[in-house]
């Protein structure tokens, strides 16, 4: 079991709330960094005496906060074994969403074209997509004559990729580059090498839905950790230790859903604490290209604190590009690269040259498309903002700096009820639990600015409908037993 010391509860809490009852302000808080991810279930609490001591409270309080939380099914205890976070048996909202169901394109919208799709997170091609296919059907022929088959990818693409990194100062090789069929084939690969079935794996909390799909079908144990908040690498050190975890993965850069960015001290640390148990570390840049400032400084990627071979980093053409190019890549150590090279023969030969030809003229022109993205993101961003404030002011949500979603904070663990009512007056948002593990997070939704300033300023009005109809239901009650 994974365990939370009294010095760092405290820090997680802040200061002492000023509320009173203490005991109840500070349940309240407790059960609060529980919701939201930052605490995982299973977590074994300090004891009372040295939580009141971190606290400078009275051990009486402690107690009392226990006790509160104890009754609310938050804390779960036994004689000699101590307390350990836990949720309710009867969930915050009356539905219990079924893994994966309704987010992602197996899900495909209804045949209405008022219908608005909150649930992808992936715009459309860029104004120079047109000439960038011109150019690669030009050199098409100069492959045409051979297989087509290229495992670890066209060398030209694996160059340009390449050249990528070392501009961001880390040194890689062309045959540190595999090209892969999509982000999500890049990970699957990766699971599939380095993790066996039954090995713990971190995970952050929000995080990727199908990252997470991937490892629960090799059977790996996951363990979280919340990023709501950002990182805190002491806990997250901690946990991986803890759980002598095989693998650890992280979204850096400007991380979905939450669109936070890793401070550069974080990075450092996540690869030494990767060290220290002998871990590799999964760095997903897809979003990495999307600040909303092209022009500012880019943080180095987690692979420029890696010493030891340790971080493998994917990267994608499908949210700065277009999402029909289905073409990744994974930077790696040499032979760690040829080992994946052979790994994904039995599942996928190699990716379409075609596709890879489009994503090399892209990314010569990278600067170009960067800029467009950006420009529409930051004012897409905006107006999806200014429409929250207006319409909905009881939700929370930061402007992120780069990305392509608000994660917003409702006022009430309804997130799920929410996504089907909304669903129902036409508009799909997807609820905070499928970025998690273990059912938490219930109040928040991702929100994606990728439309129409419009359209989203649309779909702000139907939330805010949706969401008035749920405050409005009954709230959920425990059924009795019957014995």
């Amino acid at each position: 079991m994974r365990y939370v010391s009294g010095t760092q509860l405290a820090r997680l809490l802040g200061d002492v709330p000023r509320e009173r009852p203490v005991y109840a302000a500070l349940a309240r808080a407790v059960r609060t960094l529980v919701l939201d991810g930052r605490l995982a279930l299973r977590t074994r609490l300090p004891a009372e005496r040295d939580l009141a001591a971190a606290l400078g409270v009275s051990r009486t309080t402690v107690t009392a906060a226990y006790d509160r939380l104890r009754e609310e099914g938050y804390i779960e205890s036994r004689q000699g074994a101590g307390s350990w976070t836990a949720l309710p048996p009867v969930r915050m909202s009356s539905a219990e969403p079924a893994p994966g169901a309704r987010f992602g394109k197996a899900h495909p919208v209804p045949d209405d074209p008022a219908f608005i799709d909150l649930g992808c997170a992936t715009p459309g091609a860029p104004e120079i997509f047109g000439e960038a296919v011109a150019a690669a059907v030009e050199e098409l022929p100069r492959y045409s004559g051979g297989p087509g088959y290229e495992p670890a990818g066209l060398a030209g693409l694996r160059e340009v990729i390449a050249a990528g990194y070392e501009a961001r100062g880390v040194p890689t090789r062309p045959d540190q580059i595999v090209v892969t069929t999509g982000a999500q084939h890049a990970f699957t690969l990766l699971t599939q090498t380095l993790v066996e079935p039954g090995d713990p794996v971190m995970v952050e909390r929000p995080t990727y839905p199908h990252a997470l799909g991937a490892l629960r079908r090799r059977g790996a144990r996951l363990v979280p950790v919340g990023v709501n908040e950002g990182w805190d690498m002491e806990l997250i050190a901690g946990s991986m230790r803890q759980a002598a975890v095989r693998m650890a993965y992280t979204i850096a850069d400007f991380h979905n859903p939450t669109g936070r960015l890793m401070p550069a001290d974080d990075r450092a640390a996540l690869v030494d604490a990767a060290r220290r148990v002998d871990a590799f570390v999964v760095a997903d840049e897809t979003f990495a290209d999307l600040a909303h400032d092209p022009d500012a400084p880019r943080m180095p990627p987690v692979a420029a604190y890696d010493t030891g071979g340790r971080v493998a980093t994917i990267g994608s053409a499908s949210k700065l590009m277009w999402g029909g190019l289905r073409i990744g890549w994974i930077r790696t150590t040499g032979p760690l690269a040829r080992r994946l090279v052979l790994a994904r023969e039995p599942f996928d030969m190699a990716s379409p040259v075609l596709d890879q030809l489009i994503v090399r003229e892209l990314l010569l022109r990278i600067e170009d498309v960067r800029a467009e993205r950006a420009a529409t993101l930051l004012r897409n961003r905006d107006a999806l903002a200014a429409a929250l404030r207006e319409t909905l002011p009881g939700w929370e949500f930061r402007l992120p700096g780069g990305g392509m979603s608000l994660w917003a904070r409702l006022g009430a663990p309804v997130a799920t009820v929410l996504a089907e009512t909304a669903e129902r007056l036409g508009v799909r948002v997807v609820a905070g639990p499928v970025f998690g593990v273990d059912g938490v997070l219930e109040d928040y939704v991702r929100l994606p600015y990728v439309l129409p300033p419009d359209t989203l300023r649309d779909a702000v009005e139907r939330l805010a409908l949706a969401y008035r109809d749920v405050q409005a239901a009954p709230a959920p009650r425990p059924l009795p037993a019957y014995v």
